[in-house]
């Protein structure tokens, strides 16, 4: 990869000495979907996919990025003295946010940098694209100026960059599993406090498979923002008569108990998935250390569900998706992940399943919608970081 790197810097920038590489991985949500921002529990891991990128510093205060994945956008360019969101910059707003984001900390960027990245996730698939670029520039900054901000801080800072910068107002998973993910282990995520756990995933003989519909989705342009106003009503209407701080404080047999307080049925709708998902999301961790895959498939299956009938955030290729994954010889379970609204599912598959799985779900998925699915076997990898000898 520094090889290709290398080749679209030099045809972009021209050549320079001293070039530095990047890498941080995409994510998917094995379960826990909608969690995060109602201070639940997610369970994601780090994929091996994501966006790499080729650093050169400059002399000025003058920043230059090139994506490889959007050719026709040409060069961005901005000012280190005047970082601020620009619709026309489109994705390069993600990286300028984090930028943006350190300043505003105090952080000094003391002069700038031209940027070559190259990404291998499928642009709106729902892997959490816009979340591996902002911790990509996070690794960047801190790497050269500021290597006293740990891997916590720069989550942070991704995440209410993306809050804040970009306007879409999303929890923290995308960016802790991006900054913090650990090769073959998925993590269980406390998303209010921050505790986390790594759990080794023992797949032995099973394959994770994700599936992208190829319906695009652009999460700033989605119901996203709508679903959380949501929520934060029917947590307004519970801690009537409940002391609680977010959705993620409530067990399944308390809400139901409770669920009254919330007068519109919608948002009861909303909080009944928002609960009982985050008690799925830990259920599933301890069902991996415990090696119960087929309990592992049925709560795959009740978040599906759920997301489809209480929070609404499914469409037809993805249900059609599932639905033929869950008709398959050798499915353990299947889902959709990421924000919904397309994107993509995560399914367990034996592994001697899988290439008759991609061929006949595709085949139906294709017939039923009208689109070719993509399928990538999933491997688990590390966190954000800077390629040293890698």
């Amino acid at each position: 990869m520094r090889e290709e790197l290398k080749g679209i810097f030099a045809s972009v920038f021209g050549e320079k000495e001293g070039l530095r590489f990047f890498f941080a991985p995409g994510r998917v949500n094995l379960i826990g979907e909608h969690t995060d921002y109602n201070g639940g529990h997610v369970f994601p891991c780090a994929l091996t996919m994501g966006t790499y990128a080729a650093v050169a510093e400059r002399k000025d205060g003058l920043v230059r990025m090139y994506s490889d994945n959007f050719k026709n956008a040409g060069i961005k360019e901005c000012s280190l003295d005047d970082i601020r969101y620009q619709k026309e910059d489109d994705w390069a707003n993600y990286p300028k946010g984090v930028i943006y984001e350190f300043q505003q900390r105090g952080y000094a960027v003391p002069h700038g940098f031209d940027i070559v990245f190259s990404g291998n996730i499928p642009n709106g698939a729902g892997l959490s694209s816009s979340a591996s670029i902002e911790l990509l520039m996070g690794v960047v900054l801190q790497s050269y100026f500021h290597p006293e901000v740990d891997a916590l801080e720069l989550v942070k800072m991704a995440q209410h960059a993306e809050n804040d910068f970009i306007g879409v107002n999303c929890g923290i998973m995308d960016q802790f599993a991006i900054g913090m993910g650990k090769k073959h282990h998925a993590m269980l995520l406390n998303c209010d406090t921050l505790d986390y756990e790594y759990s080794k995933l023992n797949v032995s003989g099973l394959a994770l498979v994700i599936a992208n519909t190829n319906k695009k989705r652009t999460l700033a342009d989605s119901s996203y923002n709508t679903r959380r106003q949501e929520c934060n009503d029917a947590l307004l209407d519970l801690k009537k008569g409940l002391d609680i701080a977010a959705l993620g404080d409530i067990k399944p047999s308390d809400f139901d108990a409770h669920s009254s307080l919330i007068q519109n049925e919608t948002n009861r709708r909303r909080a009944k998935h928002a609960v009982y998902e985050n008690h799925r999301a830990i259920k599933t961790a301890h069902m991996f250390k415990e090696n119960n895959i087929d309990e592992i498939g049925q709560l795959m299956k009740e978040s599906h569900l759920s997301l489809k009938d209480d929070y609404e955030v499914t469409c037809p290729e993805l249900d059609e998706l599932v639905f033929a994954a869950w008709d398959h010889e050798g499915v353990i379970g299947s889902r959709m992940t990421g924000a919904g609204f397309g994107g993509c599912t995560i399914s367990i598959v034996k592994d001697e399943f899988v290439d008759d799985f991609i061929q006949k779900v595709g085949d139906r998925y294709q017939e039923k919608t009208g689109l070719r699915a993509d399928f990538y076997v999933a491997d688990i990898g590390e966190g954000a970081r800077e390629l040293k000898g890698e």
